[in-house]
């Protein structure tokens, strides 16, 4: 029995309250540490112990647990077991339906009812164990250690547990220190990692800075959680706006494509469920208070908000905003397309390093080339300004 026990439990509970997890896993792991502690200092090898251990009175309870099994020849199936074993080759696994007598969780039928004569195959024996008087401080100190692993390891399930439910949440944190390529930041129950692709170039990491980033994934190593966090995914943008417009978060405008340049330029296709909402208004909000908190959030990232079309030739349009298109040609087959617009629209359709067609492309999944054709006003112009000339010397003469 554990000495005070009241101080035993109200620490366990404390433990349990501080970490957020379960007192039954913390139990669970103070009888398998007295299991170890027992089978170490007072059983032997073919015992199977099992401990119950009474967080309200510190009682311990050690038994010794086997299945009942048919009686057999236990001798002679071990030496059969064994001359199996040894003809095997390099790489062969034994064949199935070859058993073999285990002591430590089974025992056979006539042994198990000489203690409990109405017992049958299959059942579990119980045999309770004598648990000598010094066994509560052997075990205390034997089950230390491991019960603060076993502490450990429920607290890495629970953050492995929630955190995997939280894959694709928005969060805020705040930058803790960089280590080596990667930024660390604060997530209350753990650590989020932002590796290097997911780092957006005009962010501010300084340690204290405050960012939003999105969970995206949550991987198990031998070193607990690994929680993997990003400012550059194109999900942010999904989340960020859904945060800040009604209309996205009540379902009325809806998001149907993004495109990113992380820490650049983003460009967003949207649409409404409803013909009197404007979409793209809706985004922008008054004076342009909902995407300038976004392009805030985003270290003055742009954003371009089009309003999604199901015809190709309109979404096209729409998506190399602010150039103006001249004409669009499509293959629908090939889902290609060939954009004309004037000379002095050429370079911002393209945009720069190719960005604005590039983006376009990916927002609307179709191939989009882009064409510079003579500026037709200019050229109606001339050929109007020569009509005229024409008139003028006709007359005269």
């Amino acid at each position: 029995m554990f000495q005070n026990t009241d101080e035993i439990k109200q620490a366990i509970q404390d433990i349990c309250e501080e970490k957020n997890i379960s007192i039954d896993s913390v139990i669970d792991g103070i009888e398998a540490a007295l299991a170890a502690a027992y089978r170490k200092d007072f059983g032997n090898k073919n015992q199977n112990i099992k401990v119950n251990f009474d967080i309200d009175t510190g009682e311990i309870e050690a038994f010794d647990i086997k299945t009942v099994v048919e009686d057999r020849d236990i001798e002679k199936e071990a030496e059969e077991y064994q001359k199996i074993k040894d003809s095997l080759k390099d790489g062969e696994e034994m064949p199935e339906g070859i058993v073999r007598f285990n002591p430590k969780t089974e025992i056979l039928l006539s042994e198990a009812k000489e203690i409990d004569k109405k017992i049958k195959i299959g059942e579990e024996l119980r045999v309770e164990l004598e648990t000598p008087n010094d066994f509560g401080r052997i075990a205390a100190q034997t089950a230390k250690q491991v019960i603060i692993q076993k502490i450990r390891e429920a607290e890495r399930e629970t953050i492995l547990s929630e955190f995997k439910q939280r894959e694709g949440e928005v969060v805020n944190t705040t930058v803790q220190r960089r280590e080596g390529p990667n930024v660390l930041v604060d997530l209350n129950r753990t650590i989020g990692i932002i590796p290097p692709e997911e780092q957006v170039r005009n962010d501010n990491y300084m340690p204290g800075s405050r960012l939003k980033v999105i969970i995206l994934r949550v991987e198990e190593t031998v070193k607990g959680p690994r929680v993997i966090v990003s400012r550059a995914h194109p999900e942010i943008i999904n989340k960020v706006f859904t945060l800040e417009v009604p209309e996205i978060s009540n379902g009325i405008v809806e998001i149907k494509a993004i495109a990113r340049d992380p820490g650049s330029r983003t460009k967003i296709a949207v649409a409404s469920k409803q013909e009197n909402i404007d979409p793209v208004g809706s985004c922008v909000g008054q004076k342009g208070s909902r995407v300038q908190a976004i392009i805030s959030e985003l270290g003055g990232e742009k954003i371009d908000i089009i309003e999604w079309n199901k015809d190709p030739e309109i979404f096209i349009k729409n998506s190399l905003s602010p150039a103006k298109i001249i004409n669009i040609e499509i293959n629908k087959e090939e889902k290609t397309s060939i954009v004309k617009v004037a000379e002095d629209q050429l370079s911002l359709a393209i945009g720069r390093d190719g960005q604005n067609v590039k983006l376009a492309t990916k927002l609307t999944g179709w191939k989009i080339d882009v064409e510079g054709i003579e500026n037709i006003e200019e050229k109606i112009g001339e050929e109007e300004k020569i009509q005229e000339e024409t008139e003028e010397i006709q007359e005269e003469e």
